[in-house]
């Protein structure tokens, strides 16, 4: 910002400045570096204690250039903090104000509730749809560090006031992305108590808690570690297949192809829906 680099510049002056200050009184007066560099603080905060020793003509005309020069660029660097302040103050209260009203605008959007790295991974796929979202995060710093044109709201997704803030009476779908499965299976019940007509995709992270997430009313439920591991097996078997089929120099492209046509099998298979096949039929 330009404030914060004036601010800067004005710093770098006046540690110059009192460098300037200490010298002369040094070799004006004949002082010690300390007694000048003392006399500097006290005439720039503007305290009014008595010279430290006294001064000649030349000392008065150079002690009054250094007040000028000096006291000046003490306000105005007040000036320019407090300029700062305002304006960063006023931004975070206008840009809130603005994101709280686009939220109430909501209506058949999607609700992730937590900002870690799977409810990033879905909120980033949805804004290249485009469809419109907004993000649940409890820790204020976490949800700092989201993209500006992100919807964000702080609050406990688990707590009925903050669903019913990010309007799910209104919404499409809903994420239950946190990190721990109990936090997830309290935001289905609870979202599925508000709107019974919503999808709700739930995360897992143990093996024995789909079951109780799609108990608990979940349309679909999404293990990371399950869906990677599949992946990687099915990446390892893609690569060996295509080491048979193909010449050296094909291998590369046609084990990529091979390896995505498989991956879309998998994502395409009755059986077992995974984390991309889920989430895309409900944003469908």
């Amino acid at each position: 910002m330009k404030v914060f680099r004036n601010l800067k510049l004005i710093a770098a002056v006046l540690a110059v400045l009192t460098f300037v200050g200490m010298a002369g009184f040094h070799f004006i007066e004949g002082w010690t570096w300390f007694d000048g560099f003392y006399m500097v603080i006290t005439t720039f905060s503007t305290i009014g204690y008595q010279e430290v020793h006294p001064l000649s003509h030349t000392g008065r005309i150079f002690n009054v250039a250094l007040i000028l020069a000096g006291v000046s660029l003490v306000f105005l660097g007040i000036g320019s903090l407090t300029q700062a302040l305002l304006e960063f103050s006023l931004r975070k209260f206008f840009g809130r104000r603005k994101m709280e009203r686009e939220i109430d605008r909501l209506s058949d959007h999607y609700i992730i509730c937590g900002a870690g790295r799977v409810g990033r991974s879905a909120a980033r796929e949805l804004s290249r749809k485009p469809a419109p979202f907004v993000i649940l995060e409890q820790n204020e710093a976490k949800a700092g560090r989201l993209p500006n044109d992100w919807l964000t709201l702080i609050g406990d997704a688990t707590q009925e006031q903050t669903l019913r803030q990010s309007h799910i009476e209104r919404a499409r779908g809903l994420v239950a992305a946190t990190t721990t499965d109990a936090t997830n299976l309290y935001i289905v019940l609870t979202a599925r108590g508000l709107n019974p007509q919503l999808t709700i995709i739930a995360r897992a992270s143990e093996e024995g808690a789909e079951k109780h997430l799609l108990k608990a009313g979940a349309d679909s439920v999404v293990s990371p570690y399950n869906f990677a591991g599949q992946r990687i097996a099915q990446c390892s078997c893609a690569r060996t297949s295509s080491a048979f089929l193909t010449p050296p120099q094909l291998t590369s492209g046609w084990t990529l192809k091979l390896a995505r046509f498989r991956s879309m099998q998998t994502l395409s298979s009755p059986e077992r829906p995974s984390a991309a096949r889920a989430f895309a039929r409900s944003a469908a």
